[in-house]
């Protein structure tokens, strides 16, 4: 797929946004004229106004540009959404019933495939993200994938009858910050985000 075009509106609509007002709604800092951000444990600061991430830390790798437009739109959403609480599916989000089943498999299956056989791997790696237990499902963990989106990942462990299986939810307010669209991409690189991670931890490197 090209980004391009999608890369470039982004970006005209970081630049027409303050620096201010972009730290202000997003919930990151400012420091030397730049965002400073942390996705799915690598950190960047975001130059104002190029628009260019820059990774901070040595192990932090240059994100691929489709994870550059979501931060982007995250961070230029200047609403100030109020965080319900209550959690809903994807295919509670506008439109998202129409596309549960792409959303299923570019997140869900994967997200089962990664931890079903080991659900408690995923609180592992979530804990490392700064995330913790949220007591659903037999293994479920909430964490921050931006400062005002948390993110519900739930497993069920397999049993004689049924295989392991998975959710992923949303806090209701999130149809308020990100189009339904963004939410499926968003999903799924958290999920090949947790897969990473999950791998570095095993090798003792992360």
């Amino acid at each position: 797929m090209n980004y391009s075009a999608a890369h470039e509106v982004a970006l005209e609509k970081f630049r027409a946004c303050s620096l201010e007002d972009m730290a202000r709604c997003s919930g990151y800092s400012i420091k030397d004229n730049a965002l400073i951000i942390e996705f799915l444990g690598q950190h960047f600061k975001i130059d104002y106004p190029s628009g260019n991430f820059v990774p901070i830390q040595a192990s932090d790798s240059e994100l691929p540009i489709a994870a550059e437009i979501l931060i982007l739109h995250y961070i230029t959403n200047l609403g100030e959404p109020f965080e319900v609480g209550t959690l809903i599916s994807y295919k509670e989000l506008p439109g998202g019933a129409i596309y549960i089943k792409p959303f299923n498999g570019r997140a869900i299956d994967p997200l089962v495939r990664t931890f079903g056989s080991d659900p408690d791997s995923l609180l592992k790696v979530v804990t490392y993200l700064g995330g913790q237990s949220n007591g659903l499902g037999d293994v479920g963990v909430t964490f921050r994938v931006f400062p005002r989106i948390p993110l519900a990942l739930i497993l069920w462990r397999a049993d004689d009858e049924f295989p392991a299986s998975g959710n992923i939810l949303f806090d209701a307010s999130a149809p308020s910050i990100l189009p339904t669209e963004d939410f499926a991409v968003l999903a799924s690189m958290v999920v090949f985000g947790l897969k990473r991670i999950k791998a570095t931890l095993s090798e003792g490197i992360a």
